[in-house]
């Protein structure tokens, strides 16, 4: 028996767990290494190995702490060490560690401590380099922060020292194993059934639209709804930083950006996939997020004859929007008047959808805002439907999603795509229209 493992089941604690889970994880990788990881993917293998250490170190476990214990190994091993247990958990959306002692999720909306710890900052280091180095990323004090995906498509940010103060922190967006649907999102009370039809009239009819909102208000997963209404028979190109769109489409081409090597050559951004993109006869193009000087030329693709784009970007308000949409088109470096961005802008976006994660952590479409042109210097906005809060109850935030009684002025290119709009939908009663309008007959 190893001297450093004597434990009774009855009286282990929290250390002499964490000392066995290294001892049994050094051992199984020796075995793997001595197998040149050809039983990495093989479970029953690996439980086999598990049981000769085991066995070999003359431990005496309970059945409930041995699973226990074997259980955390296999997550070293095969999965992301302390957090598997957080990513293998359905209703949990969100992963934040914050040095190697605190890590927190998200559920249902909202923020909790959970008790998970790392051993150390090296630790938590060692799982950062398991995920980014399969995907050819650095991670290190010259590149200290780096974007990924994990193997689902979940989106991951990690940051090391010295940016990270506290020591390395990585935050996970979980990839959803089933596909939100629009019957998902109007159950939910996201949004209505009269506006999932409008945005699906204004999807197929070919009107661009940009969805809005702030981090973690469910943006993509909105983009991946809307997207869900482009017609099968179109060629739809994606550009994303870390791919993880959903579409269910078939003739999709989906492009990544690439980070530059460690001699800071060969980087592939967005705004170069945006340019490139124009090249490959997209019927839409699909950026999952603008975040600089590629806004200018998605609204110039927009612009030239590539109607029906859509993507993504962070503001509080359809208005804050522009402004981003202005902000980030001066960062292309083009010497372009502001009067001239904003003519752009007019011409080229039809529609926003702002995505609000409200206080109490649901999430809901607060505006479909039509951009109507220009008057003078200003871009002029039309709400057409509006989520107005009522009050609280209970901690839940009450209110209703309503049509505002305006109707856009591209309804004559909805209904050339085929859909009839009728006033209800806006929110228009047409019997009592009919009532106030007949004569009044005098007494």
């Amino acid at each position: 028996m190893n001297p450093n493992l004597q434990a009774n089941s009855s009286k282990v604690q929290h250390r002499d767990i964490e000392k066995i889970k290294k001892y049994f994880a050094e051992n199984l990788a020796r075995k793997l290494d001595a197998h040149s990881g050809e039983a990495i993917k093989q479970d029953d293998m690996l439980l086999e190995y598990l049981n000769e250490i085991y066995k070999q170190s003359g431990v005496n476990l309970s059945a409930n702490l041995k699973k226990h214990v074997f259980q955390g190994v296999l997550d070293e091993i095969k999965g992301f060490g302390p957090i598997q247990p957080l990513l293998d958990d359905p209703l949990i959306t969100e992963v934040m560690v914050n040095g190697h002692d605190s890590v927190y999720v998200e559920r249902a909306g909202k923020l909790t401590k959970t008790n998970v710890t790392f051993k150390d900052n090296a630790h938590v280091m060692r799982i950062i380099e398991k995920i980014v180095l399969p995907l050819g990323r650095r991670i290190d004090s010259d590149s200290p922060t780096v974007d990924a995906r994990l193997p689902d498509g979940s989106r991951v940010n990690a940051v090391v020292p010295p940016v990270a103060v506290d020591g390395p922190s990585i935050t996970i967006r979980k990839f959803g194993k089933d596909k939100l649907t629009v019957e998902d999102v109007i159950k939910f009370g996201s949004l209505t059934r009269s506006m999932a039809d409008f945005l699906e009239a204004c999807v197929v009819g070919r009107l661009n639209i940009v969805i809005s909102g702030g981090t973690g208000s469910g943006k993509t997963t909105l983009l991946n709804i809307l997207s869900s209404f482009v017609p099968d028979n179109e060629r739809i190109v994606t550009i994303e930083d870390s791919a993880e769109l959903q579409l269910r489409q078939d003739h999709i081409v989906r492009l990544e950006t690439k980070p530059p090597d460690i001699d800071g050559k060969g980087e592939v951004d967005v705004r170069h996939l945006v340019r490139n993109s124009l090249r490959m006869r997209p019927d839409r193009i699909v950026v999952g997020e603008v975040r600089g000087g590629e806004a200018l030329d998605m609204l110039q693709a927009m612009n030239t004859g590539h109607d029906g784009s859509l993507t993504t970007l962070h503001a509080n308000t359809p208005r804050d929007a522009l402004s981003r949409l202005e902000t980030m088109s001066l960062m292309a470096g083009l010497d372009m008047p502001l009067s001239i961005i904003r003519e752009q802008i007019a011409s080229a976006v039809d529609v926003i959808v702002q995505q609000s994660r409200l206080s109490d952590g649901s999430r809901k479409v607060t505006h479909i805002t039509e951009v109507a042109g220009m008057e003078g210097n200003t871009i002029v906005m039309t709400d057409i439907f509006k989520f107005e809060q009522t009050g609280i109850e209970d901690g839940k935030i009450i209110g209703e999603l309503k049509p505002t009684g305006m109707r856009p002025m591209f309804s004559k290119r909805l209904i050339a795509a085929g859909f009839e709009l009728k006033p209800e939908m806006f929110g228009v009663d047409i019997k009592s229209i009919m009532t106030d309008s007949r004569p009044h007959r005098r007494r």
